[in-house]
């Protein structure tokens, strides 16, 4: 699966986190996903700054360390006098055991095997399981560390991230009124695309599973209604929960008239080449060919002769608006980066202007969590929007970060203001969807008076 879910419980969390101060922990590597191997384990983990192991077994123990300093396969001893061991057990009540090193300074080697802290091994011989040497730079007793049970049952690697404080000036103005709530709804409702035969913008939304696709269509659908709604099937698993392409339109309230916007949801991006959507079926959606509830057959392309595939199109049908949305606090893996890559040359040759949704920014950052009008202000969010360009290739100006309604029931306003910035920045880039049609037709008339003006016959006067 595409995104690589934390094995640790929310109270395992807490604790984890009782050992430093202002962090969040973001996972990097998953043994079970990427593989119990000192190789998986370096390509994804080294040169990554402050990381934490964690390591499970059968008896209930979640162990590992923690260390300050960048894993480099130096193949020396590394001091670090941050460097220490931990260990989960028990009830909620129980704090954790933390262990620092015997003489302050000892840190791990640094070699290219998997992660060695003198006291504690991983990944040595690439097997799941943990070599225990107390004594060896840190002391402990094994009972306590890990219950005398060395057989692994997940092993994962988290980057320590400082979270930060609040930026003095926010990277984005925002108002955050009833005023201006009222101000973007009319403004969506009063759209217009240039075209005058096409009706509507169409949005194409395009991401991995589980980061908020069918959400974000009834978050907005349910500010324009002034309740909650539930009109797109949303859910937490591993695999797609949307199997079919849905078009889905917005009426701005109960009985009102039809927003001059579709979104439209598809199967979710997966890591594996065969599950997920298949982005060679991209170009065939992006030019309107693929009717709503088209069910898709995950790794099998896109049939020509399948029941709801249109074999001719008119413009008012295609994509004018491409939105990629990711979870901000998921590890993005490189599988994942690679599709994204092939998708954004896709989408380029065919000039559809793009934006990239950060969703879930309040579980990212414990600012934005206290208030989503910290959400332009979060050092971490803003260093998040900057990692989230530089990986995919999507502008700075392009990324916006959203939160979508999931466990709330009543309507909050500045996750209204939130949500309508984005769909308002969709049809403006929907217009230079449209903008660019406009230019591409008057080339065109231009090129046939050029052709007709060369071949035109000369008419000699008598």
């Amino acid at each position: 699966m595409s995104v690589v879910k934390s094995s640790l419980s929310n109270d395992q969390e807490k604790k984890l986190l009782s050992l430093f101060g202002r962090v969040r922990l973001h996972l990097l590597y998953k043994a079970s996903v990427h593989g119990y191997a000192s190789d998986g384990f370096h390509r994804r983990c080294d040169k990554q700054g402050p990381t934490l192991l964690a390591a499970y077994n059968k008896s209930g123990h979640v162990f590992g360390a923690y260390t300050a300093k960048d894993y480099t396969g130096s193949g020396v001893l590394v001091s670090d006098g941050k460097a220490f061991l931990y260990s989960l057990s028990g009830g909620k009540e129980k704090a954790p055991l933390r262990v620092a090193s015997d003489d302050g300074q000892y840190g791990f080697m640094d070699g290219a095997a998997g992660p060695d802290f003198g006291a504690l091994t991983f990944l040595q011989d690439n097997v799941a399981a943990v070599a225990s040497n107390p004594g060896t730079g840190f002391t402990f007793k094994p009972e306590d560390m890990h219950g005398d049970d060395l057989a692994l049952t997940e092993f994962e690697v988290y980057r320590v991230e400082d979270f930060g404080g609040l930026m003095a000036n926010p990277w984005r103005a925002t108002n955050w009124t009833i005023e201006r709530k009222q101000d973007l709804m009319k403004k969506i409702q009063a759209y217009k695309p240039d075209i005058s035969n096409v009706p509507h913008a169409r949005v194409l939304l395009v991401g991995p599973v589980g980061a908020g696709k069918s959400s974000f269509f009834n978050s907005i659908n349910s500010v324009f209604r002034g309740h909650m709604t539930s009109q797109a099937i949303s859910g937490v698993c591993g695999k797609s929960v949307t199997t079919q392409f849905r078009s889905f339109s917005i009426k701005a309230g109960k009985g009102g008239k039809w927003l001059p916007l579709i979104l439209c949801d598809t199967m979710g991006l997966e890591s594996q080449p065969d599950a997920g959507l298949d982005v060679e079926d991209l170009y065939n959606i992006y030019k309107g060919r693929i009717a709503d509830r088209y069910q898709f057959s995950p790794g099998t392309p896109l049939q020509d002769d399948a029941p709801g595939f249109r074999k001719k199109s008119t413009l008012k049908e295609q994509i004018h608006c491409v939105v990629y949305m990711f979870d901000t606090c998921q590890l993005l893996c490189d599988e994942i980066i690679e599709k994204m890559a092939a998708i954004r040359k896709k989408t380029n040759l065919m000039n559809i202007p793009q934006l990239l949704l950060m969703t879930k920014v309040d579980e990212a950052c414990p600012l934005v969590k206290e208030s989503l009008t910290n959400v332009y202000c979060s050092e971490y969010i803003y260093k998040k929007a900057q990692q989230f360009s530089t990986a995919l290739g999507i502008p700075l100006s392009c990324v916006l970060p959203v939160k979508n309604y999931s466990q709330e029931l009543d309507l909050d306003l500045k996750t209204d203001v939130l949500l309508l910035n984005a769909v308002q920045q969709m049809l403006y880039y929907a217009d230079s969807f449209f903008e660019n049609q406009l230019a591409d037709d008057t080339e065109q008339e231009m090129d046939l008076y050029r052709s007709n003006e060369f071949t035109r016959p000369v008419i000699q006067a008598q």
